[in-house]
């Protein structure tokens, strides 16, 4: 039985995702009020989209990093803008694909270091060049990370460590507040990438 702590953060987590998902697919999404808006599949266009100079975004390898980043993290052909603490600023603004290959990497790390290999790191994770291997991404990331929820139990929600994700405060805190801050970065993060898909709908 999946513990009664997680059950809200699980149906939390169900929402956001279902609300980002239908924002970057369609064919409808719900507008806030709960009727059905239509809204089309994001493009490879609107996906690498930036709206002001020197965005950070994702890049093939063999371009090199954007403005202000120092390289590329992941692997495969593409990589997204990074650089070492301490980060630039004031912080570059993002495009959506950054914002949902930051978002994926994310669930596909922590489900890993929840109930996976407990190996990977961001050097392993391979950004999506196109906005429909983007989606998909994001779709198994999601997936993967759902499942690794519901493979805890009561105690390892208290268990300080329980998710070993390298690259965040897993390490001193209790699996439980892992779990809400995931949904806090989805949440906020799918509403950022909804304001660009308006504003890209507007411009154009």
């Amino acid at each position: 039985m999946t513990p009664p702590r997680l059950v809200p953060l699980l149906a939390q987590f169900d929402f956001a995702r279902t609300r980002l998902a239908d924002r970057l697919s369609g064919p409808v999404m719900d507008s806030g009020d709960g009727t059905d808006t239509k809204v089309g599949p994001i493009t490879d266009e609107e996906y690498l989209w930036e709206p002001v100079p020197d965005c950070w975004s994702i890049r093939r390898h063999a371009d090199g990093p954007g403005s202000r980043a120092a390289f590329l993290a992941g692997a495969g052909d593409w990589g997204r803008d990074a650089a070492a603490y301490p980060h630039p600023w004031p912080p570059p603004f993002t495009t959506i694909a950054w914002r949902l290959s930051h978002v994926t990497e994310m669930l596909t790390l922590r489900a890993d270091h929840t109930a996976g290999t407990r190996t990977l790191t961001r050097d392993d994770y391979r950004a999506k060049g196109t906005a429909a291997g983007a989606v998909t991404g994001f779709d198994t990331a999601a997936t993967a990370w759902r499942n690794a929820l519901l493979s805890v139990d009561e105690a390892a929600l208290d268990t300080v460590g329980y998710c070993t994700y390298p690259h965040g405060g897993d390490a001193e805190e209790p699996f439980i507040e892992i779990a809400w801050w995931v949904n806090q970065e989805l949440l906020h993060h799918g509403a950022e990438i909804a304001l660009l898909r308006d504003l890209y709908r507007s411009g154009r």
